[in-house]
């Protein structure tokens, strides 16, 4: 998830079921619209959504007087904001009502008890795209509603394509040759995602097994599975795509920014990136405005399958107004503030309909880009201990792109770890 703000503003940006009672004394397992009542409410978020999330509230506050909704903004790093949103609910502070959360993050909070199972009847759920609302159950119950989506692009240089008489790549094959040949001639480097050791990194990883038909965890968080030749397969095209060259050195150390940057400022061919990226490409400062297109991303043998990524909305398990947080939640996953989740927010919305609107896909001409791939990707690895596996899979995935492990040894590694962190949960 992007704590950033909207592309025209700058920078936009798991297996058990808990039981038992909540310092509120409502039933944790009960759905939230069933216990908990009324009144006014905290929402609390990451930082720099306030460009048009603050309109979107006012407008829900004129209505509704008595359950009126105050907006804490924490810091813009995700790492910052689950911290300080696990302080608070570890302890069974009431103080937050609804909590826009990371995707990935559901998993971790339901079954700490920390997030109220909902009533899916309230919600629009069948007027989203399918796959989103995978990444808002555990343990085959909803704990969140999908409010904004994400899934990567392959960012490429139309301009350089074209010149070579070549097709944007669909396999791996296509996208290291073109990567090798072409970027060279042009002055370019091949290819980037976001490599550093961060959450960044374990989406990477992520898709290219997952895109190579394999898992790094199943039974949500149960059952290790990546010791796999899909596994391997996945690891060793983003290692010896360093050992080879055509994805450069320098690409260890960049995170979503550091990637768009050296895109926009023309020094790559290809890119995977998040769909913010492409206003900021296409920008007045940048250097390959109009000279760019986006694919989904490339796998082994056709398109590959990219990592959902997003926000959701879940009501705190200690909330006394557990009434109104579904209410206020219902409101915002409408399709009339999706549509502001878009146009004024330029975030992906969750609906389905909004990706096929003539008007929003001639003023996002990715639209129908992203739909394909959101449709086409997953969650991440969903456990109940998830920020361990997240670093287990940044600290191996690293060493393997940095040559100091085969990724042979490297899913055996992680084989083990994930293993120990399974036996814990």
């Amino acid at each position: 998830m992007r704590w950033t703000r909207a592309a025209s503003r700058g920078l936009l940006a798991a297996a058990l079921i808990l039981t038992g009672y909540a310092a509120s004394g409502a039933p944790v397992g009960e759905p939230a619209g069933s216990a908990g009542g009324r009144g006014p409410m905290t929402m609390v978020t990451g930082g720099d959504l306030t460009g048009y999330l603050r309109g979107v509230l006012e407008d829900w506050n004129r209505t509704h007087p008595a359950e009126k909704v105050t907006l804490v903004e924490l810091p813009e790093a995700a790492d910052e904001v689950r911290a300080q949103m696990v302080t608070s609910l570890r302890s069974g502070s009431d103080r937050f009502d609804v909590l826009n959360i990371d995707v990935a993050w559901t998993s971790e909070f339901a079954a700490a008890g920390w997030i109220a199972p909902l009533n899916s009847d309230r919600f629009p759920l069948k007027r989203f795209l399918p796959p989103v609302v995978d990444t808002a159950t555990f343990g085959g119950r909803l704990h969140a509603v999908p409010y904004v989506t994400n899934a990567g692009l392959l960012y490429y240089r139309k301009d350089v394509l074209d010149r070579a008489g070549e097709r944007p790549p669909r396999t791996w094959a296509e996208l290291e040759r073109l990567a090798r040949t072409v970027a060279p001639k042009h002055g370019l480097d091949g290819y980037a995602g976001q490599f550093l050791p961060y959450e960044g990194l374990t989406v990477n990883a992520a898709e290219a097994v997952q895109s190579a038909k394999g898992t790094i965890l199943a039974d949500e968080g149960a059952r290790v599975t990546v010791d796999s030749p899909a596994a391997r397969r996945g690891l060793a095209f983003l290692a010896e795509g360093v050992r080879d060259g055509w994805i450069p050195e320098r690409a260890l150390s960049f995170k979503e920014e550091e990637s768009r940057k050296a895109f926009q400022n023309g020094e790559l061919l290809f890119l995977r990136n998040w769909p913010y990226a492409y206003s900021l490409a296409g920008g007045k400062d940048s250097k390959v405005a109009g000279k760019f297109g986006v694919v989904p991303l490339p796998g082994p043998d056709g398109p590959g399958s990219s990592i959902l990524g997003g926000s959701n909305l879940a009501v705190n398990a200690n909330s006394r107004h557990k009434e109104s947080a579904a209410d206020l939640i219902s409101y915002l996953t409408s399709e009339d503030v999706q549509r502001q989740v878009l146009t004024e927010g330029a975030l992906p919305p969750v609906w389905a309909d909004l990706y096929g609107d003539p008007a929003l896909v001639e003023a996002f001409p990715y639209l129908p880009t992203l739909r394909q791939s959101i449709l086409a990707a997953k969650p991440r690895p969903k456990s109940p201990r998830y920020e361990q596996v997240n670093l287990a899979v940044q600290a191996v995935v690293q060493d393997a792109m940095a040559q100091r492990e085969s990724p042979e040894s490297a899913v055996a590694r992680l084989k083990q770890e994930l293993e120990e962190i399974a036996r814990r949960g």
